[in-house]
């Protein structure tokens, strides 16, 4: 894991400059998601639309499938991507993503044995939180068994449970009629167009930004390893519990909203950690914006690129999360190099 202090920023020495700028960035975000469609409306009609109990075709379009979605795309996003950082300092692994743990696959199965019963509707939603949550508390039951569990013992037994909720998964979409598949194969590659975002998605991600502010200095000692954090006086396994809980709670909640939508989480905190947001009072807030941000940027380019087909947001996010990282990697490797070089 990147030292959360060493080599402060100017981001680090004045962080409202990058909160600033992702504010910004969200509320550009946010209108680009607004007047981007089939339909083409300008953003001054937009916003008389969001203020008037306007019954025309317009007005729905804009207050009852534009806006409910692009606050689903965002509280997604934030949800991810705070997730990823708490994943990534718990195992303190650079790859370590929200899904790494088998809570996306809990859910899809879930989701999809839903589906293939054909009682959908308002099911799957409980469905795949009920399939995420069972999955958190087979891998912490397997992997803490006597309270005494490590980062490695975790990680195992999470790649293990996520290989086995792939077979099931394969084995329903093998099995499944075509009508069936196709509405599986979409929720799987994430997809926002029935999306639906409720107050205590908001409150959830609120809750849990505050409680990672308040425990940023103990992930940053956390950060640098378990030894030197406990020196410092940190709990560190209670610490990793309300990590690894929160971060499933989130997992669990972005997934029953969008389906699976990969790299968001994995990429958003490396983007920040690469402009020196390595400290967790910034990295935290920071990333929770900037991957709401992504999510919407990735959804209206999956809605208008190949307009009036839609993609889904899934597919968008691996297209662009891909090359993103990959750079990451490779002015890391470069920064390895000269700091070899200079030693």
């Amino acid at each position: 894991m990147p030292d959360p202090i060493a080599r402060p920023s100017l981001f680090a020495r004045q962080p409202w400059l990058l909160l600033t700028g992702l504010g910004v960035l969200a509320v550009l975000a946010l209108i680009l998601a607004l007047v981007s469609g089939s339909v083409s409306i300008s953003f001054a009609d937009i916003w008389s639309l969001l203020w008037q109990d306007d019954q025309s075709a317009n007005g729905r379009i804009v207050r009852e499938l534009r806006l409910p979605r692009a606050l689903a795309a965002f509280v997604t996003g934030a949800m991810l991507a705070l997730s990823g950082v708490m994943m990534q300092v718990l195992l303190r692994n650079p790859l370590a993503d929200p899904y790494i743990l088998g809570i996306s696959g809990g859910a899809a199965a879930g989701a999809l044995l839903i589906i293939t019963l054909g009682i959908a509707g308002i099911w799957i939603t409980q469905a795949a939180f009920a399939g995420a949550l069972f999955s958190v508390l087979l891998v912490f039951g397997l992997a803490g068994r006597q309270l005494n569990w490590s980062a490695t013992r975790l990680l195992l037994t999470g790649v293990v449970i996520s290989a086995g909720w792939g077979a099931l998964i394969n084995i329903m979409l093998s099995t499944g009629n075509s009508q069936n598949v196709h509405s599986m194969l979409f929720w799987l590659m994430g997809d926002l167009s029935q999306s639906q975002s409720t107050v205590w998605h908001y409150l959830l991600l609120l809750l849990v930004l505050l409680l990672m502010l308040w425990q940023a200095r103990p992930l940053n000692a956390l950060a640098r390893g378990d030894l030197q954090a406990a020196a410092l006086g940190v709990n560190v396994h209670r610490l990793r519990l309300g990590l690894y809980f929160c971060a499933a709670l989130l997992t669990a909640s972005a997934v029953t909203i969008a389906g699976t939508v990969g790299f968001v989480g994995l990429v958003v905190p490396h983007m920040l950690r690469l402009i020196g947001a390595r400290n967790h009072y910034l990295l935290i807030p920071g990333s929770a914006l900037l991957g709401g941000s992504f999510l919407l940027l990735a959804d209206s380019l999956a809605r208008t690129i190949i307009a009036p087909q839609q993609l889904p947001v899934g597919v968008l996010t691996a297209a662009l999360g891909v090359p993103v990282f990959l750079l990451i990697l490779q002015h890391h490797s470069r920064r390895q190099s000269s700091s070899r070089g200079a030693e």
